[in-house]
């Protein structure tokens, strides 16, 4: 990759050296874009503008904080965060957790997440419209490399949510989250496809019933 200058294919994995991809995601023409390094190859996404990628984002997001609020778990979400090995792997998921006693892990100020100083997350999320085979396949196998303790691909199109606990660089569907204990992903599930023809904040007033504790 001679010329670092010229407008690189987006959205698939291009051969290239750890140098050669940070040159590449420091360049103007990708200051909004989503990069990520595994395994010598660099991946490329501009930010997505579809309106269910950005719903179903928003929905996960709240319902996920809703659930961490009542049941009193520490944590800390952090939104499109770029999470580093450097010179090895490089990734900035949708969202991303930390949880109990790594929820004050990283300190105000923090640009980059250096995983060679700070842990990585309990929980990682990936919002899929149109990179849903990527997510669930070379995504998740970094995921997996990094320790990443659960990880989710929102597939956008079918309202559904792939969930997977990693361990020993290895991952198995799961139907209920292991780092938000009680957490059923059907439950989330069914919130996606009720935002399909209700507001948010109907949507919200659903799940607080859901995540209220029921009556004895």
């Amino acid at each position: 990759m001679s010329e670092l200058q010229i407008q690189l294919p987006t959205e698939t994995w291009v051969a290239a050296s750890w140098d050669e991809y940070v040159q590449v995601i420091e360049q103007p023409a990708y200051e909004k874009a989503k990069g990520y390094y595994f395994k010598g190859h660099m991946r490329i996404e501009m930010l997505p503008v579809s309106f269910d990628h950005g719903k179903d984002h928003v929905i996960v997001t709240f319902a996920v904080n809703l659930f961490i609020v009542l049941n009193g778990i520490q944590a800390n979400g952090l939104d499109t965060t770029t999470f580093r090995k450097p010179g090895l792997r490089d990734c900035q998921p949708d969202l991303a957790y930390y949880l109990g006693t790594k929820a004050q892990a990283i300190p105000k100020g923090t640009g980059i997440v250096n995983l060679d100083r700070y842990p990585t997350p309990d929980l990682v999320i990936e919002v899929a419209k149109s990179s849903l085979l990527d997510d669930v396949g070379a995504k998740r196998s970094l995921y997996e490399d990094l320790g990443v303790t659960e990880y989710w691909v929102i597939d956008v199109d079918q309202a559904q949510i792939l969930a997977y606990a990693i361990a020993d660089q290895g991952s198995k569907r799961i139907q209920e989250s292991q780092v938000l204990p009680s957490l059923p992903i059907a439950l989330l599930e069914e919130a996606l496809r009720r935002s399909w023809e209700a507001d948010q904040s109907q949507v919200g007033a659903w799940l607080l019933t859901q995540f209220q504790p029921k009556p004895l």
